[in-house]
């Protein structure tokens, strides 16, 4: 949608109550869309400002999509009836931050009520906070009608006590009454079946390939550079190829129930070259933008369950992702913020590596997870955690680094749920706050799981020695430096009796090949 052709209020006209909608907060069916009484008096805003585009180095297909979501949002919304103003990024009105635009405006149209719906970020909820303490009208926070978890509810336990996710994931089942029987223990006799979703894809079944929805974003593109943002990653402006309406986002869902769901539990953990995406829904954009409601992707794999579809594994693993995993993480950012973005209990000071930003490393695994994600802005969670977190995490990354990395190159990615994954399950730099311990993996982990090592510069059973690989050296320096810290963790008891059960000369040629690798982690 070009610039020109966007919602504008008129500009004398007077409104009772401005509300405030996000650029993550598009969701259709928010009650505030359905009570007909109040529009006649109500102006609603968008708004793409600098202070969203700039407080992390962004991948270009990111604010691509977001600012033509918001876009699209806005005129359907406009052609419904309401009254809206859109800022667009370039237009001469924008003042380039929540607060300074919401002034000018409140002033314009004589305001006297000013509403949003509670922000995801800490960062954005801090801000709107302070706007409205100075700005002399009433106003209102309302739920974004988003999450399964209340968050004053959730905020509350998890402050006092953090509890494992796979008890907290059974309570929403639960709650919910998500694949129980009628005496309300789960279906099949277990809560879980991750064990049977663990498997190496051997290339078939054919993997299927995401819809493509080819939208022309290049006028998009054109208003982004002119105004100087500066991105990372290709904009695939051309033919954009994530969903950006309700519609699209319900379109592509089913194409994941039919498509690749039903091979979705079995592979979930698995990599392949052949295929970036596998059997994963990609869905997370279209769902923390609010396109959908996590519910109506929850009961349509339900569906596909109960019409035979799908095996019960698989519905579990998929189920705990949206009902466990992403409720849970929610809970810990909120209970935890803003202190949690501080932690760095393992003392991680390293920079990270300059290949993160270009792909060109000679590790086969980190080459290919890295350069998808610079093309595709997307990159599945086994790949996130285990190569890309993996290599950091042993490398003993800046855990700030970590997360500005991870919180700018990926699509979905948002600091509520890319801070508790980054800083907590794959840095470990909350100490054990999310996982009961560190997800460190060497090469046998990355051989077992992908074909990434097929034909790598380096050797994957090779712990020290010419072109040995560095996972397997930095595995082994990882746990011994932190030997005081995890040593007693019984979770890791088998890891430090294989590394006991070493000679003392392995285990210095071991930790010598690591400071080698340390002291060179850009020419790797």
């Amino acid at each position: 949608m070009n610039a020109a052709k966007l919602p504008q209020a008129p500009a004398g006209q007077s409104f009772r109550r401005l509300r405030l909608i996000l650029g993550d907060q598009l969701n259709a069916r928010h009650s505030w869309l359905r009570d007909a009484s109040e529009q006649a008096d109500t102006l609603y805003v968008l708004m793409e400002i600098r202070s969203e585009t700039d407080y992390v180095w962004h991948h270009a297909q990111k604010v691509l999509g977001i600012f033509a979501a918001m876009r699209g949002f806005a005129c359907a919304l406009a052609q419904a009836g309401f009254v809206v103003h859109y800022i667009s990024l370039g237009a001469a009105e924008n003042r380039q931050s929540f607060a300074a635009n919401l002034s000018a405006l409140m002033q314009r149209h004589q305001i006297t009520e000013l509403a949003w719906q509670q922000p995801d970020e800490w960062r954005v909820a801090q801000h709107l906070r302070e706007f409205a303490a100075t700005c002399g009208v009433q106003h209102q926070i309302v739920d974004s009608e988003h999450f399964l978890a209340d968050q004053a509810q959730i905020s509350t336990q998890f402050a006092q006590k953090i509890p494992r996710m796979e008890f907290f994931y059974r309570a929403m089942r639960r709650q919910y009454q998500i694949l129980l029987d009628a005496a309300g223990q789960p279906l099949g006799g277990q809560w879980n079946f991750d064990a049977d979703n663990r498997q190496r894809w051997p290339g078939n079944p054919p993997a299927p390939s995401w819809p493509q929805p080819q939208h022309d974003l290049r006028a998009l593109w054109d208003e982004i550079v002119a105004a100087g943002v500066t991105t990372l990653g290709e904009p695939q402006a051309a033919a954009f190829n994530w969903p950006l309406s309700r519609r699209e986002a319900q379109a592509w869902l089913q194409h994941f129930i039919v498509h690749a769901l039903p091979h979705f539990g079995a592979y979930q953990d698995a990599m392949s070259r052949a295929s970036p995406t596998l059997f994963h829904a990609g869905l997370s954009f279209a769902l923390n933008l609010k396109l959908l409601h996590p519910m109506e992707v929850i009961q349509a794999a339900l569906a596909a369950y109960q019409q035979g579809a799908v095996s019960l594994a698989t519905v579990e693993g998929f189920v705990r992702q949206i009902l466990g995993w992403r409720e849970f993480v929610r809970g810990v950012y909120w209970a935890r913020m803003p202190e949690y973005r501080q932690l760095n209990v393992l003392s991680h000071q390293r920079d990270l590596p300059a290949w993160y930003w270009t792909g060109q490393t000679n590790m086969a695994c980190l080459q290919h997870a890295i350069s998808q994600s610079l093309s595709l802005s997307y990159a599945h969670h086994i790949q996130r955690l285990m190569v890309t977190g993996n290599f950091a995490l042993l490398a003993g990354i800046d855990p700030d680094q970590v997360d500005a990395w991870y919180l700018g190159i990926y699509i979905d990615a948002f600091e509520w749920v890319e801070l508790p994954n980054t800083r907590g399950m794959s840095q470990y730099a909350d100490g054990g706050l999310l996982g009961s311990k560190p997800y460190a993996g060497s090469a046998s982990y990355i051989s077992k799981m992908s074909d990434y090592c097929k034909g790598c510069a380096y050797q994957p059973k090779l712990r020290h020695g010419e072109m040995a690989c560095p996972l397997n050296s930095l595995y082994w320096h990882f746990h011994h430096r932190h030997a005081d810290r995890l040593a007693r963790n019984p979770r890791l008891a088998m890891t430090y009796r294989s590394w006991g059960k070493l000679s003392t000369a392995e285990q210095a040629a071991t930790l010598a090949q690591a400071e080698i690798y340390l002291a060179k982690l850009d020419a790797l």
